[in-house]
Order: C-alpha cells, then sequence, then structure tokens
C-alpha cells in the first residue's frame, strides 16, 4: 500500500510518499510478489521516498516485521475494555447474520461473545486460539470528510457490527495494523479504493480507543471490467503486470482507467 507523508520538510514538493507492504498473511505473500509489486509499481510511475527497498525513518516498512507495534496495542485495548475474545467462526457469523451482504463485506456479528458490559479485562499470557473482536459503540453516528466523497456517515451496530482485530491463528487484522502503522508513521493521507468506505469507520474508532489522530481519506473510484465488475483475482481480471506484459504503456492504463 502507498500512504502520503505531508509534513513540513516535504509540503513544498506536495508530500512524501510512503510505500508499506502488508504482508501480515505468510501464505499469500511470497517475496517473489513483494518484488513484482514494487517492480509494477515503478513501472507505472510511482516514486516513494520510504519504503522496504529505500528504508527511512520509520523501518521497518512490512507489516510482518512490526508484530511488537500491534501486539503491544491489542494489550491496550484489551486493558481498557474495547475488546473481547470471541469463539465464532466466519461460517458461524454468516448463518446468524440477519441481512445479506455484499461479497466484500462481513456480515453484522450477532452478539453470541459480546460481554454484558464494557470493562478492563487482564491481558491473556497467549492471544491465540481465539478472535479478538472491538466492541463498537452501538447505535452512535461515526462521521469523517472524504477528500472525494464529501461527509460519510455509518451507525455502529446497524452498518457495521463488532469486528476482529485479532484472528485466532495469531495474526492482526488488517483492521488493526494499518491504524497502528498509519499513526506510527506519521500518514496524513490515505488514498485507497472505495470498497474499503466501511473499513474506514470501523479504524476511526481504533483511532480513537488508541488515542491518535486519524488521517485524512480519499476513497477512489474503481477500476472495474467490461461488466462492470471491480477487477479481481476471483474474476481472472487483468493485473497492473498482465497489462504491463500485454504491451500497454503505463500511460494508456492511466488514460483508460482515469476516474471519470
Amino acid at each position: 500500500m502507498t500512504f502520503w507523508r505531508a509534513q513540513e520538510r516535504a509540503r513544498a514538493a506536495g508530500g512524501e510518499l510512503l510505500l508499506r507492504i502488508e504482508d501480515l498473511d505468510a501464505a499469500r505473500c511470497r517475496p517473489e510478489f513483494r518484488q513484482a509489486i514494487m517492480e509494477d509499481l515503478r513501472w507505472f510511475g510511482l516514486a516513494w521516498q520510504e519504503g522496504p527497498d529505500v528504508g527511512g525513518p520509520f523501518a521497518p516498512y512490512s507489516q510482518s516485521e512490526r508484530r511488537s507495534l500491534y501486539l503491544a496495542a491489542l494489550e491496550e485495548l484489551v486493558s481498557a475494555g474495547h475488546v473481547y475474545p470471541c469463539n465464532c467462526s466466519r461460517k458461524d457469523v454468516a448463518g446468524a447474520a440477519a441481512a445479506p451482504h455484499d461479497e466484500n463485506e462481513e456480515p453484522i456479528y450477532p452478539g453470541t461473545c459480546r460481554p454484558g458490559l464494557e470493562g478492563a479485562m487482564a491481558v491473556p499470557p497467549q492471544v491465540a486460539g481465539v478472535n479478538w473482536r472491538f466492541r463498537v459503540p452501538v447505535d452512535e453516528e461515526v462521521r469523517f470528510l472524504d477528500h472525494r466523497l464529501g461527509e460519510q456517515r455509518a451507525v455502529a451496530g446497524r452498518d457495521f457490527g463488532d469486528f476482529i482485530v485479532w484472528r485466532r491463528d495469531d495474526v492482526p487484522a488488517y483492521q488493526l495494523a494499518v491504524v497502528v502503522d498509519d499513526a506510527a508513521m506519521d500518514v496524513t493521507e490515505v488514498v485507497r479504493g472505495e470498497d474499503l468506505l466501511v473499513s474506514t469507520f470501523r479504524q476511526l474508532l481504533l483511532y480513537r480507543a488508541l488515542r491518535k489522530a486519524p488521517p485524512v481519506f480519499h476513497h477512489a473510484v474503481l477500476i472495474k471490467d467490461e461488466q462492470g465488475r471491480r477487477l479481481a483475482k476471483r474474476n481472472a481480471s487483468m493485473s497492473l503486470r498482465a497489462l504491463r506484459e500485454s504491451g500497454v504503456s503505463p500511460e494508456d492504463v492511466r488514460a483508460r482507467y482515469a476516474e471519470s
């Protein structure tokens, strides 16, 4: 993922670009994939000032090397009563969902394992073996101003429910890891696809719980195929590497998929 940091020393140039490799899922993140990401992004025309290949003041820039930071954040959330252990599987949650959900979104958690009252908990010596869920403030409206879409609103418990911050296989979840890293790396602007819009509401609650200032968000239009589906492996869509190898130029890609 790439992020902007608009620090005082970089404002004249429009900010600094940071490349971070989000490789928490070891089974899907091989070294050759990491190298391909950097090669393809450079071919596309991106040049970052900080990253796993060039270093920087907030190294390491691969999430697989930053576990201690995520664990410290989890312990803080546990101690403050913001999270609780959950034994429900994805199948359990999907089966209990009261309403259908988008293929890219998890269903609303029914609260099966949610404790009755919020309060401090003792941090267990071993966090693996259960999912750790963040307790959302039910019925609270969460709002933020998106750079492209304007004011965005969602109601906790209705539009999204308690979400996982640490998986039972002892891996930090995306929601927790990106919040911890963005705060630690002084990221001030995040640009990403609009399919992650709901994730932003979750992450804003994490920023507040961890007493960190959130960045500014810009949710961009998704690149879609001829059938109107977003480009994804499940749809056999062409990757940036495939487009590159087909002879398409970076300028052609930018023109073809420019935001309307």
